[in-house]
C-alpha cells in the first residue's frame, strides 16, 4: 500500500493525517519517545471523510512540519503488525508493533518484538529512535 503521510506542527507529540489508497483518511495523534530499542506509544485514529478542509484547517493553524511518503507491506505474526517500509528520500526499514490493551504489564508483547528481532538478525546497532517524520525533516534542512 502507499502511503502518504501529512505531519503538522504539534505542541506534544506528533500529528499526522495519513492518505493511502483504498482506505479511509485519518487523523493519527500520538505520544512516543525517541528511544532506541521497544518503546510504548499511546494514540487516537479519528477517521475523516473531508482530508483536504482537514489538512488546510490544520496547516492553517498549527503549520505544517513535513510530508512522509512510503510503500508499506502490512503483515502479521501473533497479533504482532510487521511493517516493511519503503521511505522515500530514505530508504528501506522495518518496524515490529505489538499491540497491547490496557491491562498488559507489556511482558509478552517485549517478549513477542524480542522473538522477532532474533529471528530476523536485528542487533541494537541497526535501531533507529526517530521517526519517519524526524528523519525526513533533518535530511531536508
Amino acid at each position: 500500500m502507499i502511503q502518504q503521510d501529512t505531519y503538522f506542527q504539534a505542541p506534544r507529540g506528533r500529528l499526522k493525517l495519513r492518505e493511502e489508497k483504498g482506505a479511509r483518511p485519518h487523523l493519527i495523534g500520538y505520544e512516543r519517545a525517541d528511544l532506541l530499542g521497544g518503546r510504548e506509544s499511546r494514540y487516537r485514529i479519528i477517521e475523516t471523510d473531508q482530508p483536504d478542509e482537514l489538512k488546510a484547517a490544520l496547516r492553517g493553524t498549527l503549520g505544517l512540519k513535513v510530508v512522509v511518503a512510503k510503500k508499506r507491506w502490512l503483515f502479521l505474526w501473533e497479533g504482532v503488525r510487521i511493517h516493511l517500509d519503503q521511505v522515500a528520500g530514505l530508504g528501506d526499514f522495518i518496524e515490529f508493533e505489538a499491540i497491547a490493551d490496557a491491562t498488559s504489564d507489556l511482558s509478552h508483547e517485549e517478549a513477542q518484538v524480542a522473538r522477532l528481532r532474533q529471528a530476523f538478525e536485528i542487533e541494537d546497532a541497526n535501531l533507529v529512535g526517530a521517526s519517519y517524520c524526524d528523519l525526513v525533516s533533518e535530511r531536508e534542512t
